[in-house]
């Protein structure tokens, strides 16, 4: 094959001089054999005008293309005069963008100074952090602005919804609040008594148990358990509807996502978060009150009088008033990450996932908030 008059044929190349005629399937079930064939070609061959002929090519595919544009490379790479002629209609566009990419240089790995890369990582995640934070603000205020209208137009309210909603937050819960609670005020009076019984200050059990649960144990523990139930819920719930574009349906028939889904469920969460604390607080109290009897021999009559002296009113109130806080932030945090979905079932697992994290963070830093400003008020 070393003439300018080559003569040859094969089930996907006829070789005429200068005209190449390509023939067959050029799809990638036959392309490894293709490849194979066209290496073994003389790389000897003269200059000369060499002419690929598609007319008889029966298939093409994207691994067929490729190949030929390979083969049109090579040979140009040494000196011949190529060009593909009588290309059909049906495989013009294929071959064309196969051509563009092809003579696209492959992008190159850009390899940082290990500084400058973790540089780079922290300022592409303070940036995250900035936009998430301001479209979280966003959302707040769309939400604050949805709950004053509808305080003013009462009937926009949905009533119904609402309370389904504090059925599935507030009396669906109280299995899972009481039982962590109980066991909390188990554990803190055994703790207790452990290290109290040594300087003989077994009664003060009590004040240890009253002022942790009902201050700050009490209603923390049961946001962070309704962040983990009932947020997680409503970013799965609203993040479910996003992937199946039913609340595209509602915005189409002119409906408000927010008043509908959201509202509900802020509202919801809001009064029953302070119920269950409440709640809470009680079983833990109860919880302590045994361990108490067991393990000190402090009976139901005695633990109820300490208690009386060592707690005073606004002791119940400082976990009390942070209870509807919290649980905004939990229910505006769930439904908030719920509308991020970008549809698909891995993206509801991610951000109910992060539903949680955020309303945790954000629950644990507004209780470190009240208590820096409590202890300014002196309270």
């Amino acid at each position: 094959m070393s003439r300018s008059d080559t003569h040859f044929g094969t089930s996907w190349l006829s070789v005429d001089g200068p005209l190449w005629s390509l023939l067959g399937d050029w799809r990638v079930g036959n392309a490894v054999k293709i490849d194979r064939f066209l290496g073994k070609i003389s790389r000897s061959l003269p200059p000369q005008s060499i002419r690929f002929d598609l007319s008889r090519l029966s298939e093409l595919d994207t691994a067929g293309a490729m190949i030929l544009w390979q083969l049109y490379d090579r040979l140009t790479g040494e000196g011949h005069d190529v060009d593909i002629i009588n290309v059909p209609d049906n495989m013009m566009a294929l071959l064309s963008a196969v051509g563009v990419v092809r003579d696209k240089p492959m992008p190159q790995p850009q390899r940082l100074n290990p500084f400058y890369a973790r540089l780079l990582m922290l300022g592409k995640a303070t940036i995250g952090v900035v936009e998430d934070t301001t479209a979280f603000l966003s959302f707040l205020g769309l939400i604050t602005l949805t709950l004053w209208r509808s305080t003013v137009q009462p009937w926009r309210l949905r009533f119904t919804s609402t309370v389904h909603h504090m059925e599935e937050v507030g009396l669906k819960a109280l299995p899972i609040v009481g039982l962590l609670a109980f066991l909390i005020g188990v554990v803190i009076s055994y703790q207790g008594a452990q290290q109290l019984q040594q300087f003989g200050a077994d009664l003060f059990v009590v004040n240890l148990l009253g002022i942790s649960i009902l201050r700050e144990i009490g209603v923390l523990m049961t946001a962070i358990i309704m962040a983990g139930r009932s947020g997680s819920a409503f970013t799965a719930q609203l993040g479910t509807m996003q992937v199946n574009q039913e609340i595209d349906a509602l915005k189409t028939l002119g409906l408000h996502p927010a008043e509908l889904l959201v509202l509900p469920r802020v509202i919801a969460l809001t009064l029953t978060l302070p119920l269950l604390t409440l709640y809470a607080n009680i079983m833990a109290l109860l919880g302590g009150a045994l361990m108490c009897w067991l393990q000190l021999d402090i009976s139901f009559g005695p633990f109820l009088r300490q208690l009386q002296e060592a707690i005073g009113l606004w002791t119940l109130w400082v976990g009390l008033i942070k209870a509807p806080v919290f649980a905004f932030v939990i229910a505006v945090v769930g439904c908030y990450q719920g509308f991020r979905v970008s549809g698909s079932a891995e993206s509801v697992g991610q951000l109910t996932t992060r539903s949680v994290v955020h309303a945790i963070f954000l629950v644990i830093l507004l209780d470190a908030v009240f208590s820096v400003l409590f202890a300014w008020l002196e309270i």
